[in-house]
């Protein structure tokens, strides 16, 4: 197995699993990442970055194992585990279906360096917004979000089709627009991963099935690993960082990110493929 090939695939599971429940995009992370490492064709990189957010969700299921146990052992029983279900359904269903009506397209013309650097901006611009105005808080938990908020939720995750975007980002931020506290925003957010990234990831790897290869088995086994023990990581961190502070942070790292990454294509000091 080619040594370089494999720390790649960890600096990518990294970069995965550090960025994708924080609101700064693990899609446009891993784009970028994967382009200026040259690692794999575009095709089996588009797998590998599904396939290790499986990493990012275990992750999260081993964070709140205590809670979806008693969640699916609650079901048909237990109003608060029924209600959290019912909730994730309703909010996985959007991005589900524009996903498979539009995600083709949007991967052909937006996967690409400069647009997922705008959007870095766009989405940071957002942030800014919805931390300058008032947030009074009405939702305060998990358990307190309502079918109608759940579906609102979806439609803000939704938005994260945009590669750049950030689907916790646009759930988070979403969250702090229709009321939630920030606590149960980013708990949300991680929630619906599971089922939301846990269903790309499956049928993208059925999708691609031909890409995969038993050959590929230690770089995508790197991948997971790594990507696993950051998100942890960064789950953990958040949710400290959350208790005390606002997300304007981040909002500003994504603009000097966008803007590094535009300044150095038009410039040439990078030389960022098509892809």
């Amino acid at each position: 197995m080619d040594f370089i090939l494999l720390l790649k695939a960890a600096i990518l599971g990294v970069v995965e699993g550090a960025t994708e429940f924080l609101p700064i995009s693990s899609t446009g992370h891993l784009i970028l990442a994967g382009d200026l490492l040259n690692f794999m064709t575009h095709e089996k990189r588009n797998v590998f970055d599904i396939a290790i957010q499986l990493g990012a969700i275990l992750a999260v299921v081993w964070e709140y194992r205590t809670r979806f146990v008693s969640t699916f052992a609650g079901i048909g029983r237990d109003p608060v585990a029924n209600r959290l279900i019912i909730n994730l359904a309703i909010a996985f269903m959007p991005l589900a279906v524009l996903g498979l009506a539009f995600g083709d397209t949007i991967k052909t013309y937006l996967f690409k360096p400069i647009p997922v650097a705008t959007a870095f901006i766009v989405g940071a611009f957002i942030i800014l917004w919805a931390e300058k105005r008032q947030h009074t808080v009405t939702i305060d938990t998990v358990d307190d979000i309502r079918p109608l908020d759940a579906l609102k939720l979806g439609f803000a995750q939704a938005v994260a089709l945009i590669p750049g975007m950030s689907r916790s980002g646009s759930t988070i931020i979403g969250g702090l627009f229709f009321g939630l506290s920030r606590k149960a925003a980013a708990e949300f957010s991680f929630f619906l991963a599971v089922p939301t990234l846990g269903a790309a990831s499956v049928y993208s790897m059925y999708k691609d099935r031909a890409l995969l290869n038993i050959e590929d088995i230690g770089v995508w086994v790197t991948g997971f690993i790594f990507a696993f023990f950051s998100a942890m990581i960064a789950v953990r961190a958040l949710i400290r960082y959350v208790s005390h502070h606002d997300f304007t942070i981040f909002a500003w790292y994504r603009i000097a990110f966008g803007v590094i990454v535009i300044a150095t294509a038009y410039t040439g000091l990078v030389n960022w493929t098509v892809h």
